[in-house]
């Protein structure tokens, strides 16, 4: 038998994060990774549920690998992560090339499931955990620039709209000891940044040490390393955490922030916990204790009984926050959360219609603010080469902003270089190397 794996990846970063554990699970018990699909006898697909589009794609891969199962029918075909939770029944009885479906909180049974596979037997391991966090396990990670770190996992918030706490359970946290060790080891294998993830990293607790705790310590370990993290809720975003930002210079000063929308009445029947006004005075005081501080947000578009004014508050926020980017979307029911029950009301043409002038809005704010960039100089990390182009540098700035310039045989990837900013567009900065 052979144990050559290859997983394909859908969704959020946490999501790219479980692979690499998994991976990790699995190199410790002999499997290796298949760099290919054509190589590999083992195929897993990491699957999100967030939206039903990204359950749709998951639906759409498994049809195009009937012609892998049927050409290599020893072939073991699994869904893990958020689908295989939440359709773990459909998934086994309607899709039946579908070999196992193993949930978020049982990636250690994995080798026991493909053993099982390969004796016939379908593999199903989806039980959620108070207590799982592979605190002990070493993700597998290929060298690179950039490293994502779960430091908790699951969520007690309950927004309606989202899945997350019935695929991915509820709140608990790594500890902290064993996080700065991973960024620590990650800086010594010279890794150059770092993204610490939780679905609401803000709620980070470890015996009493806080996130901010967690963020001071990895600073410290990794002096050399930028440190990033997402998601922020802004009910549990606390002063302390705004100062810690702005006293570390390797803590970027940038926060990722979710709004959802900017009518309180909306905000109410999402479960979102606090009011458009507290959400604008912790901006007010991240601009005053942080120097340059910008902010990314999430957007939905028709959640239901959405109204008119409703959606018009929303783009005022914007106009108030002028976000440097956004992750912008129709509402998308799904089914077991509280706004499912409350049915999907807003017709699609005027779902898509307000996500049309959010995203257009977005736009317009992004050019201005990168308009007022141009003739400042910057610290970019070099990624590597321009997707448009061989002669040219990509690099991202303390801000997460892309920054492209002329190549330079003397630069190398994972260089931090200073760039004057010459011009710009809503997404992209471009600039000469000072």
């Amino acid at each position: 038998m052979k144990n050559n794996v290859y997983i394909e990846t859908y969704g959020c970063q946490m999501n790219f994060a479980d692979t690499e554990l998994v991976m990790g699970i699995l190199k410790s018990k002999g499997f290796d990774v298949a760099k290919e699909i054509d190589s590999a006898d083992i195929i897993l697909l990491n699957t999100c549920s967030i939206r039903d589009n990204a359950e749709q794609k998951i639906h759409s891969r498994l049809e195009h690998l009937k012609g892998v199962k049927r050409s290599n029918p020893n072939a073991v075909i699994g869904i893990l992560g958020c689908m295989a939770e939440r359709l773990r029944t459909d998934l086994i009885e309607e899709k039946k090339i579908v070999d196992l479906v193993v949930g978020p909180d049982e990636y250690r049974r994995l080798p026991e499931f493909i053993d099982a596979a390969y004796g016939g037997e379908k593999g199903i391991g989806v039980k959620l955990s108070r207590t799982e966090t592979y605190n002990d396990i070493t993700p597998y990670r290929e060298d690179g620039l950039s490293a994502w770190i779960s430091v908790m996992r699951g969520c007690d918030k309950f927004c309606t709209f989202c899945v997350v706490p019935f695929t991915r359970g509820r709140e608990r946290s790594r500890s902290l000891e064993s996080i700065v060790t991973e960024v620590a080891q990650l800086s010594d294998r010279n890794f150059k940044e770092v993204t610490l993830l939780g679905q609401n990293v803000n709620s980070y607790n470890d015996n009493e040490k806080d996130f901010s705790d967690l963020l001071v310590s990895c600073a410290v370990a990794a002096p050399e390393m930028r440190i990033r993290f997402s998601t922020s809720h802004p009910q549990d975003l606390s002063d302390k955490l705004l100062y810690t930002i702005a006293e570390h210079k390797n803590l970027c000063n940038y926060i990722h922030l979710p709004v959802q929308s900017g009518s309180n009445i909306i905000l109410e029947k999402m479960n979102r916990t606090y009011t458009i006004e507290h959400y604008l005075d912790i901006i007010d005081k991240a601009r005053k204790i942080i120097s340059g501080v910008s902010f990314s947000t999430d957007i939905i578009a028709g959640f239901p009984t959405e109204t008119e004014e409703d959606h018009k508050m929303t783009l005022d926020v914007m106009r108030k926050v002028r976000y440097d980017g956004a992750y912008m979307f129709k509402y998308s029911p799904r089914d077991g959360t509280k706004a499912y029950e409350m049915g999907d009301d807003v017709a699609e043409e005027i779902k898509a219609k307000r996500l049309n002038e959010i995203i257009d809005l977005q736009q317009q704010i992004s050019w201005q603010i990168n308009q007022e960039l141009i003739g400042s100089e910057d610290t970019i990390l070099i990624e590597g080469t321009s997707k448009k182009s061989d002669d040219f540098l990509a690099g991202r700035t303390d801000t997460n902003k892309i920054c492209i310039i002329p190549r330079n045989e003397e630069i190398k990837i994972g260089d931090y270089v200073r760039v004057k900013i010459n011009r710009t567009t809503s997404a992209t900065l471009f600039g000469d190397l000072i």
